[in-house]
C-alpha cells in the first residue's frame, strides 16, 4: 500500500494538500484568547427589592433562591451580595466544561420555584437569570468636552444608543452600564405633609399605578353594531404620563368637601436617574463606563475589532463635544503575547532548516522537511477544531516544541534514502522503496512511543488537567501527521528531489569541510566520554544525584504559581472606607488618589 505514494506521487500531494486546506480554513474560525477558557461557566441571578436594606434581601430574596437553586447540575458552588439598595446578585459556578447554556436553563427552572415565595416588588420588576464572564472584556468611557451635557445625559445616551448596539455583535456575551442609570421620574415624598393629611407611602403607590398606565379604551362601532354602521374607530387614551408636570397632577386623595390632595401637595417631582449609588469618573472628567463581556468560547481579538469598529460608526453620530475613550483594554496583552509566541515560532521554523541545511549540505534535501514540517502544524489547527481548542499561549508553545519533533521523521527517511543513493548507488526511486520497506515499522514505532507519552497526560482532570490537555493534544496531533507524511509525502519528494551528493566547491565546500571536520572531532570526544562513565557508573550516578539534589534545593526557592505573574500594562486600587460611610465621604477619597495618579509619570489614563 505505501508503495503506491512512491509510484505515484500525486497521491501524497493530494493529501497534503487536502490536509493543509483543511488546517487552513479551520484557523479561520479558531477562537483567540491569551490562556485556554479555563474559567469555570457562571451564571447570574439578579433581582431587586426596592426600598429594602441588605438584611432584609438576604431574608426575603436571596435565601428563597439559594436554597433552590442549590444542587442544580454540575453546580459547584455559589455566592451572593445583598446590598442596601435593594438589589441581589447570586452567582452559581459550575464545573470547567458545562454548557453555560444548559447551565442557565437549569438555573432558570429552579430560580422559578421560588418566584411563589418573593415579595411582590420583587418579581414584578423581574428575576434575571444570564450566563456572564466574570471577566471584563473591554471597557469605553463616554466622555463631553461640551458642559452642557451633564452625567445623566451622558449616561441615558450610552443606555440607549451604544449598550443596545454593541449587544448584537456576535461574541459578546453581556454589555453592561457602570455609574449611571436610565432616566426615571423620581418622587421625593414630604412625610409631615402626608402625617398631617392622613396619606400613607401605600396610598401614593397605588394612586401612582392606577393613573400611570396604558389603558386598552376599546372601539366604536365594533361588531355587533346597529344596522347602517358604516366606520369604525379605535380610541387611542392617553397612556402613561411623561412629564414631571403630569406627575405632579395625580389625585392622591379626594376629601368630602370635594377637595382634592394630588402628588404635588405631598412631594416634589423630579425627572433624575434610577439609581444615584454608584458615579464614575475617566480622567477626573463625570464619565459613565460601557463595560464589554466576553461569551464563552468566541474569539477576544475578533470581539475587540468588532465592537471597535462599532464604535467608531456610532462615534460619527454622537452629537458635538461627546467622545469616547478606551479605558481598559485586556486584548492588549494577548496580542502581544500571541505576536512573541508567533516570532518564536518562526524562529525555531528557520533555526532547524538552518540545521538540517548545515547537516545534509543539500538544498533539495533541506526542502523536505521545510515542507513536510509546515504541513503537521498546520494539520495539527484542524484537531483544534476537533477538539474545541483555541489559539493560545499553551497550544502555539505546544506548536514550537513540536518543530523540532515532526522533523525527525522526514529527516529519518531522506537520511536513510539518500545513504543508499550514495553508498549503494541506487536510483532514487529504488532507493526510495528499499528504504521504505527498512525504516516504515521504525517511522510508527517512534510515533506511537511519542503518543504514548503525551496522550495520558490528556487524562488529568481539573482546571490543570484542561491546561495539560491542550498542550498534550496539540503535540500528538502534530506528531500523527508528521508520520502520515513520512510514509507519504516524504518518499515521494525523495524520489523527485535527491540525488547523489558532490563535492561543494568555493566558500561554502570550505565551510563545509571546516563543519564535518569539527563534528567528527566533537563526535569522538562524546564518544570517549561515554565510554569512559560506562566503566566507571559510580561518576555519573554520583553526578545525577548532585543534579537532582540542586534541583530540589532550586524549586523550593523558586516562587510557584498557576500561571506567571507578568506586566498586562494595568493595576486595580480597591478603596475600603469605614462601614456606614456615605458615598460622599467615599468619593472624597477616590478624588485624592486621582490627584495622586495625575502627578504620577507613566499614567496613560485612570478610571474611577
Amino acid at each position: 500500500m505505501l508503495q503506491q505514494f512512491i509510484q505515484r506521487p500525486i497521491l501524497a500531494f493530494v493529501i497534503t494538500i487536502l490536509i493543509t486546506l483543511v488546517g487552513g480554513l479551520s484557523l479561520l474560525f479558531l477562537p483567540i484568547s491569551q490562556y485556554p477558557d479555563v474559567v469555570p461557566p457562571t451564571v447570574q441571578v439578579t433581582a431587586s427589592y426596592a426600598g429594602a436594606n441588605a438584611e432584609t434581601v438576604q431574608k426575603t430574596v436571596a435565601i428563597p433562591l439559594e436554597e433552590q437553586i442549590n444542587g442544580v447540575d454540575n453546580m459547584m458552588y455559589m455566592t451572593s451580595q445583598c446590598a442596601n439598595d435593594g438589589s441581589c446578585n447570586i452567582t452559581v459556578y459550575f464545573e470547567v466544561g458545562t454548557d453555560p447554556d444548559m447551565a442557565t436553563v437549569n438555573t432558570q427552572n429552579r430560580a422559578q420555584r421560588a418566584f411563589n415565595l418573593l415579595p411582590p416588588e420583587v418579581t414584578q420588576s423581574g428575576v434575571i437569570v444570564m450566563k456572564k464572564n466574570p471577566s471584563i472584556l473591554l471597557l469605553y468611557a463616554l466622555t463631553a468636552s461640551d458642559t452642557t451635557y451633564d452625567y445623566q445625559f451622558l449616561s441615558n445616551y450610552a443606555q440607549i444608543n451604544i449598550v443596545n448596539v454593541l449587544k448584537r455583535i456576535e461574541g459578546v456575551g453581556d454589555v453592561s452600564l457602570l455609574g449611571g442609570d436610565n432616566y426615571s421620574m423620581r418622587i421625593w415624598m414630604n412625610p409631615e405633609r402626608m402625617a398631617g393629611l392622613g396619606i400613607t407611602t401605600s396610598d401614593v403607590i397605588q394612586a401612582i399605578q392606577d393613573q400611570n398606565l396604558e389603558a386598552a379604551a376599546g372601539a366604536i362601532g365594533k361588531s355587533p353594531a346597529v344596522e347602517g354602521q358604516q366606520l369604525t374607530y379605535t380610541i387611542r387614551a392617553e397612556g402613561r404620563l411623561s412629564s414631571t408636570g403630569e406627575f405632579e397632577e395625580i389625585i392622591i386623595k379626594t376629601k368630602s368637601d370635594g377637595s382634592v390632595v394630588r402628588i404635588k401637595d405631598i412631594a416634589r417631582v423630579e425627572l433624575g436617574l434610577q439609581s444615584y449609588d454608584l458615579t464614575s469618573r475617566f480622567n477626573k472628567k463625570p464619565s459613565p463606563f460601557v463595560a464589554i463581556y466576553q461569551s464563552p468560547g468566541s474569539n477576544a481579538v475578533q470581539v475587540r475589532k468588532s465592537c471597535d469598529a462599532t464604535m467608531g460608526e456610532l462615534a460619527k453620530q454622537f452629537p458635538p463635544g461627546l467622545q469616547y475613550e478606551i479605558a481598559l483594554d485586556t486584548i492588549e496583552f494577548v496580542d502581544a503575547s500571541i505576536e512573541e509566541v508567533l516570532i518564536t515560532l518562526l524562529e525555531a521554523f528557520v533555526l532547524v532548516f538552518l540545521v538540517v541545511f548545515i547537516f545534509l549540505q543539500d538544498w533539495r534535501a533541506t526542502l523536505i522537511p521545510a515542507v513536510t514540517v509546515p504541513v503537521s502544524l498546520i494539520g495539527a489547527l484542524a484537531a483544534f477544531s476537533l477538539f474545541g481548542f483555541s489559539i493560545n499561549m499553551l497550544t502555539l508553545f505546544a506548536l514550537v516544541l513540536a518543530i523540532g519533533i515532526v522533523v525527525d521523521d522526514a529527516i529519518v527517511v531522506l537520511e536513510a534514502v539518500q545513504e543508499k543513493i550514495d553508498e549503494h548507488g541506487m536510483s532514487p526511486l529504488e532507493a526510495t522503496k528499499t528504504t521504505m520497506k527498512e525504516i516504515t515499522g521504525a517511522i510508527f514505532t517512534i510515533t506511537l512511543v511519542l503518543a504514548a507519552v503525551f496522550i495520558p497526560v490528556s487524562f488529568l482532570g481539573g482546571t490543570t488537567g484542561l491546561m495539560y490537555k491542550q498542550f498534550a493534544l496539540t503535540l500528538t496531533s502534530s506528531i500523527l501527521i508528521s508520520a502520515l507524511l513520512a510514509v507519504t509525502l516524504s518518499p515521494a519528494m525523495c524520489v523527485l528531489l535527491l540525488r547523489p551528493k558532490h563535492e561543494k566547491k568555493g566558500l561554502l565546500g570550505k565551510f563545509f569541510k571546516g563543519f564535518e571536520k569539527g563534528f567528527t572531532k566533537t563526535t569522538n570526544k562524546y564518544i570517549g566520554i561515554v565510554n569512559y562513565f560506562l566503566h566507571h557508573i559510580s561518576r555519573p550516578a554520583m553526578f545525577l544525584g548532585v543534579i537532582v539534589v540542586l534541583m530540589v534545593l532550586v524549586m523550593k526557592f523558586i516562587p510557584s504559581g498557576f500561571i506567571p505573574s507578568e506586566d498586562q500594562g494595568y493595576f486595580f486600587i480597591n478603596i475600603i472606607t469605614p462601614k456606614g460611610g456615605s458615598l460622599e465621604q467615599t468619593d472624597k477619597v477616590t478624588q485624592k488618589i486621582e490627584r495622586i495618579l495625575e502627578e504620577m509619570p507613566g499614567i496613560q489614563s485612570y478610571s474611577a
